[in-house]
């Protein structure tokens, strides 16, 4: 017989202010940066003219800003895996350093706020993201809101049964 354990997201009951985690580090291509351009329709040569880059402020072909900011929100998916009902909001957001092809990013997520609702059956959460390149310097920062599935408590009637 083999037992089998099962892995849950964590809840927002489970989260408390000053909790961080950070994630795995995946390195951007050429690759990514060309899929982007084709699903946003930004052809910009900063990010895919080798040689109009060349000559622009990076001196190279750097990723777009959003999609370092969508790698951001896949990397925090995982790390920490928690039950996300909605993500409400991004509530600042600063592009500091330009994401270059091969550099590998990864995320630190801290809990900054808590914010209970519907008697605890879910809450918001406060985020501060800092996105680190492969040197450790932070490339895009800010604060984003999700909305997190709560631990729901069995009521307990007058005669002590649960309902």
């Amino acid at each position: 017989m083999v037992t089998r354990h099962a892995h849950a997201p964590l809840t927002f009951n489970d989260l408390a202010i000053g909790d961080e985690w950070e994630s795995p580090g995946r390195t951007v291509t050429e690759a990514d940066v060309t899929a982007f351009a084709g699903i946003s329709g930004d052809f910009n040569p900063l990010h895919v003219d080798h040689e109009g880059a060349r000559r622009g402020p990076f001196g190279k072909p750097v990723a777009h800003g959003l999609l370092g900011l969508s790698i951001t929100s896949g990397l925090t998916s995982h790390a920490p895996w928690v039950d996300t009902m909605a993500f409400l909001a991004i509530l600042e957001w600063k592009f500091l350093q330009p994401i270059a092809f091969g550099d590998t990013i990864r995320v630190i997520s801290q809990v900054v706020a808590l914010e209970p609702r519907s008697r605890g059956r879910r809450g918001v959460v406060t985020w501060q993201r800092r996105l680190l390149n492969q040197h450790g310097q932070v490339v895009q920062e800010g604060s984003t809101q999700t909305l997190v599935r709560g631990r729901t408590r069995p009521e307990v009637s007058d005669e002590g049964t649960c309902v």
